[in-house]
């Protein structure tokens, strides 16, 4: 990776992964691309183009006008989001994934899709969750992501374009709020608990999903990125996580830092049934063999953390 043009670049993963790659390959090698300019630090501290992903001709001008070697397709309606508007969730999820194929294609650039667990489905096997295994999703963004699976590995397959993907688990993170996911929960838990000291889930307790704390999941893109691609035999779909949790699990570790912490429950069936459609656990061995895939986060960890920096930032609005 030398120019790398992301897609959108401001939301949860983007915000990060744009400050991190600048970081690594220069401010000015790294494009940040999203459907509305504003003023954090991803879209004012280094190129940034405004670009809808449903428009495909102008993403080949962007990448071309940057001469670009590497495309990364963050731009996406997520979980929740996508099954209250499932029509415009095909037609942005699939539309602008074929459009940043195609640019890809174009400019003979490497290309990286996430995927994730909502890849799964009812049927999968709900724990230790194979590499390959049966995929038969039951949410439009469960669709739009076993489709955008095999749409990658055709595209490596028919035009060798060199994709690239991983099913992540639920991101949590103190930079981005949540954007319309199942497991923002596990984020929004964090917040609460530093403003409020209490939480009220939409989950149900014993609910069990894998998690990431956000700086292993940037990590692990650009391993990944890195990696020999001889060595890929999946390529666009490695199982990765660090931690299954539940609600009480989550909650169980702040109150270590916060004692007087509450944690109760107005579940959200709509959200409980997708959660429930998905697995408990994955079997990241494909990754770990492939490209050596590792995390540095646990749950407790990730939770003194994401307190601190929360704290700290609240104390910074506060005082400003």
């Amino acid at each position: 990776m030398k120019r790398i043009l992301i897609t959108g670049a401001l939301g949860q993963i983007g915000s990060e992964l744009t400050m991190r790659l600048r970081e690594i390959y220069g401010t000015d090698n790294v494009i940040a691309t999203d459907i509305k300019k504003n003023q954090s630090e991803a879209a004012i501290s280094g190129p940034f183009e405004v670009l809808d992903v449903t428009d495909g001709k102008r993403m080949v001008e962007v990448a071309k006008k940057y001469q670009v070697d590497t495309v990364m397709h963050l731009a996406a309606l997520l979980s929740a989001t996508a099954e209250e508007k499932p029509v415009f969730a095909w037609n942005l999820n699939m539309g602008g994934l074929l459009n940043a194929l195609e640019t890809a294609r174009e400019v003979n650039a490497q290309f990286f899709t996430p995927s994730s667990i909502g890849a799964f489905g009812p049927t999968t096997p709900k724990d230790g969750t194979p590499q390959d295994t049966i995929m038969r999703p039951t949410t439009m963004y469960g669709v739009n992501k076993v489709a955008g699976e095999l749409l990658a590995d055709y595209y490596y397959q028919k035009f060798g374009v060199d994709t690239r993907g991983l099913r992540f688990p639920g991101l949590i993170s103190y930079v981005a709020l949540p954007g319309g996911g199942t497991t923002d929960y596990a984020v929004e838990i964090y917040y609460e608990a530093v403003k409020n000291r209490r939480y009220t889930s939409y989950i149900d307790k014993g609910t069990y999903m894998d998690m990431m704390y956000m700086p292993d999941a940037l990590h692990a893109i650009i391993d990944l990125m890195e990696a020999d691609s001889v060595k890929l035999i999946h390529r666009n779909s490695f199982n990765v996580s660090a931690m299954s949790v539940d609600p009480e699990a989550i909650a169980a570790s702040i109150t270590k830092y916060i004692p007087g912490f509450k944690l109760s429950y107005q579940v959200d069936p709509i959200r409980q049934k997708i959660a429930e459609s998905w697995p408990n656990s994955l079997d990241s061995t494909a990754a770990i063999q492939e490209w050596g895939f590792k995390y540095e986060y646990d749950l407790d960890k990730m939770t003194q953390d994401m307190l601190t920096k929360l704290t700290e930032k609240y104390q910074l609005k506060i005082s400003g």
